[in-house]
């Protein structure tokens, strides 16, 4: 009857549904995840069975690659050969794998990440652990399954009778699921077991008292106890391997790094030349030469360090920075029960046990029935040897082979087994046959039938033959340990020291925002006027720098920006720089007001800030820490109290500067007080008030004052003029204040700004609402009493309205 096509009206959805969960089922069991019992992979243990069934085992010569992937695939593994060949290369690959499974003579590869050579050049055959994997398949130990032609079998599982998954570790990616175990000590693991075996109700951390974490064949240094007991409580869990290294010191007071050991899975050359291009970038300073002086003797990377250079900085950045540290995440992922599982180490431990168990019985069950089939038989030939002159008339008298037997059953109360043995033996042998021998041999198998007979039925004594065998691959496969294991996770402190080389260079800001750092050739070079900013913006900042220095800058509106000088955009003294606008928090309309460097953050003393809304604070430096924003956002040192207030002043004090403020308003008036009145506040706080403001007034400026100090002082109508300090009484804070000018009658007298006069200075310059500026040489006027009003400088008909006074950046001090 012929067939007819059946179409079927299915969802797209329902078909890849049920596709991909019979694709995902397939490459999960058969081809990415090793199995919890023998960890092993399909392709894996396919190799490895398949070189034992042809004799390629270690007490063998070598043979070609090229004829076990030849077999494999033919025979069990119906992929590409360069999947099978490349399993096969991963197996035997010391630095991959505690415990190789397979020799090979040729090039298998290198840490440098070199491919092996063709299939068709190595030679390979099992290693002798390998043979532990393989014991007793023969015994009917595993279960099997019919190849993929159905023309031979294949087992589902090694007897694996080392725990093969902990050892050797795993790794592997499949549908939806990805497993990452690593390699761990053989002793160790099997201490664990013996101790488990025991003690069934073991906590994991009795089991981490053997097994006290990964022992990758790389060695290394192993950071974090606690992402250890993490992933073996878990599964899952973080730690940090780190590059083992040691100083030698070399003459001229140089060092030299050798590192001998490096991480687990890290390409040896890949981080000579990530090493090396740092050093030659200059990202770090220090580094005179990187060398690979790997040899048969093993790994070495040799860092030969200039004369002086900061060797535990340097180590740090390329720990942070560089293969040289890594991270590595654990995912015990396993097929346990046919489904993948994420298992604890106690499971992993707990399943390997109980399959153990399984194997052993199994193997007792074989060799048992195999010892007394033999019984029988020689209990048979005991008896016709007894009777030997019958036996031989009787099977002469036979006309043939299986009258013989049946004969021999039928006259002596043979079984048909102890027949055919009696009559396959050859007739020289019956005559020279020893029953002492045969005796011997029975008593033997008696002792064995009870030994195996005793194993299958007590629990306890298989597991004393457990534990002895063991023992015994333990004793016979044990290395030390490789990896050192540290309970914390270090820190990596990086200096500027390392990472910035100490060069001096110019450092600029503008009132409007603009910065920019030149090189000293650069700036000796151009004009100091012909510095790229706007005819309406000046400079408030210029000074001569370290690259290692930092700044603050502060903005009137509230907010200050932090920045490494090296971090700043370098630029010709002539170029504008760049502007601070692409940070988030500032207004379109903040200008700076002051701007501190240091040569480090750890700087004692305090900034004085004072806004024009008369309040006034203390803040200390170390509140002002830059944050892990601070590229892109702006940090807050004075809570404003409205839109319109705003700060007239920033000043840095140290613990014996200045021991009194001077505020003076708009209004002319001015109050000075002891700093001490002044509190020590937070940076997001408004602070005390500094001066006691009439309705229409507002501060026009703060300064820090000695009484021998003088300042200098201009008004809205251009006059200037230059006052003592001790002009101004002493009171306290929050005052009113006295006046520093006289009333005029006609028109309102006005105060614009003032400054105290440096000792040194000789310059001052004033700008005016236009933006313009007038320098005033100090030396042409005199100091003045309180009340007078000054004498004329600025023309505002054609200048414009004064409305700051600054200092003349003619000398650019030092960094703090």
């Amino acid at each position: 009857m012929a067939k007819h096509a059946e179409i079927k009206n299915l969802s797209l959805a329902a078909v890849m549904d049920e596709r991909f969960s019979r694709y995902s089922k397939a490459i999960i069991q058969e081809r990415a995840l090793p199995d919890v019992r023998d960890g092993l992979k399909p392709v894996q243990r396919r190799i490895l069975y398949s070189m034992n069934k042809d004799g390629n085992t270690y007490d063998k010569g070598f043979r070609k690659s090229a004829k076990s992937v030849g077999n494999v695939m033919g025979n069990f593994h119906p992929h590409g050969d360069s999947s099978i060949y490349d399993a096969m290369v991963r197996m035997s690959q010391a630095w991959k794998l505690r415990a190789p499974l397979i020799d090979m003579h040729g090039n298998n590869g290198s840490m440098d990440g070199d491919p092996p050579a063709a299939m068709r050049y190595t030679e390979a055959r099992l290693s002798k652990i390998a043979g532990e994997m393989l014991r007793d398949i023969d015994k009917e130990t595993v279960d099997w399954v019919l190849n993929f032609d159905d023309t031979e079998s294949e087992p589902t599982v090694l007897p694996a009778r080392i725990p093969n998954l902990l050892v050797n570790g795993a790794t592997g990616i499949s549908a939806g699921y990805a497993t990452e175990i690593p390699p761990h000590n053989l002793s160790e693991v099997i201490d664990a077991l013996i101790y488990l075996q025991a003690h069934p109700t073991a906590t994991l951390d009795q089991l981490m008292q053997f097994i006290q974490g990964p022992d990758f064949p790389t060695g290394g240094i192993i950071q974090g106890l606690d992402g250890i007991k993490q992933a073996y409580a878990t599964g899952h869990g973080r730690i940090v391997i780190r590059s083992r290294s040691t100083v030698i010191e070399m003459r001229g007071g140089k060092q030299l790094v050798q590192i001998t050991e490096i991480p687990y899975e890290v390409n040896k050359a890949q981080l000579v030349k990530q090493i090396d291009e740092i050093r030659l970038n200059k990202k770090i300073e220090g580094i005179a030469e990187v060398r690979d002086d790997s040899d048969r003797s093993g790994l070495l990377i040799s860092l030969e360090l200039k004369r002086n250079a900061d060797q535990r900085g340097i180590l740090n950045y390329l720990y942070k920075n560089t293969d040289l540290q890594i991270s590595y995440n654990f995912n015990m992922v396993a097929i346990k029960d046919m489904r993948p599982e994420r298992l604890s180490l106690k499971t992993i431990l707990t399943t390997y046990l109980a399959y153990q168990r399984e194997v052993l019985t199994n193997r007792t069950q074989f060799d048992l029935q195999k010892a007394q089939a033999r019984q029988h038989i020689v209990l048979g030939l005991i008896k016709a040897l007894s009777i030997l002159d019958q036996v031989i008339k009787t099977i002469r008298a036979s006309e043939n082979r299986k009258a013989a037997r049946d004969n021999l059953v039928a006259t002596y109360a043979f079984t048909i087994k102890q027949a055919d043995a009696i009559v396959a033996l050859q007739l020289y042998r019956l005559t020279n046959t020893d029953v002492t021998k045969l005796k011997c041999e029975n008593a033997d198998l008696a002792a064995k039938i009870a030994e195996f007979q005793t194993i299958l039925a007590n629990p306890q004594e298989l597991d004393r033959v457990l534990k002895q065998e063991l023992l015994a691959i333990a004793q016979e496969y044990q290395t030390p340990r490789r990896s050192t294991i540290q309970s914390e996770i270090e820190s990596l402190n990086i200096s500027k020291q390392v990472t910035v080389p100490d060069e001096q260079v110019m450092v600029m800001v503008s009132k409007d925002g603009y910065l920019k750092r030149t090189s000293l050739r650069s700036y000796n070079a151009t004009e100091l006027t012909d510095n790229g900013l706007k005819e309406a913006d000046h400079p408030v900042f210029i000074q001569q720098l370290s690259t290692r220095a930092s700044i603050y800058i502060f903005t009137d509106g509230g907010n200050w920006i932090y920045r490494p000088v090296h971090e700043i955009m370098e630029a010709k003294w002539k170029d504008t720089g760049e502007h601070i606008s692409q940070l988030t928090g500032l207004t379109s309309t903040e200008k700076v007001i002051q701007v501190q460097a240091f040569n480090s953050l750890e700087q004692p003393g305090h900034f004085v800030i004072a806004t024009r809304a008369g309040h006034i604070k203390q803040v200390e430096v170390r509140k002002l820490q830059p944050s892990r924003t601070y590229r892109s956002r702006a940090m807050t040192y004075v809570n404003l109290k409205d839109e319109l207030d705003e700060v007239v002043n920033v000043t840095y004090r140290k613990a014996d500067d200045y021991r009194h403020v001077l505020i003076m308003t708009e209004q002319g008036l001015g109050v000075r007080y002891a700093i001490t009145e002044v509190a020590v506040n937070g940076p997001r706080t408004v602070g005390v008030q500094a001066i006691k403001l009439a309705e229409l007034d507002r501060v026009i400026n703060m300064q820090l004052v000695d009484e021998t100090d003088q300042v200098a002082m201009v008004f809205q109508n251009g006059n200037f003029k230059k006052m003592a300090v001790a002009e101004i009484p002493l009171t306290a804070r929050s005052r009113k204040g006295i006046k520093v000018l006289r009333d005029l009658k006609t028109k309102p007298n006005k105060l614009a700004s003032f400054l105290r006069i440096n000792p040194e200075e000789t310059v001052l310059r004033v700008y005016t609402n236009t933006r313009q500026a007038e320098e005033i040489l100090l030396a042409d006027y005199h100091s003045a009493p309180r009340t007078s009003n000054g004498s004329n400088q600025v023309n505002v008909k054609t200048t414009g309205t004064p409305v700051q006074l600054e200092h003349l950046l003619l000398n650019p001090p030092a960094a703090e």
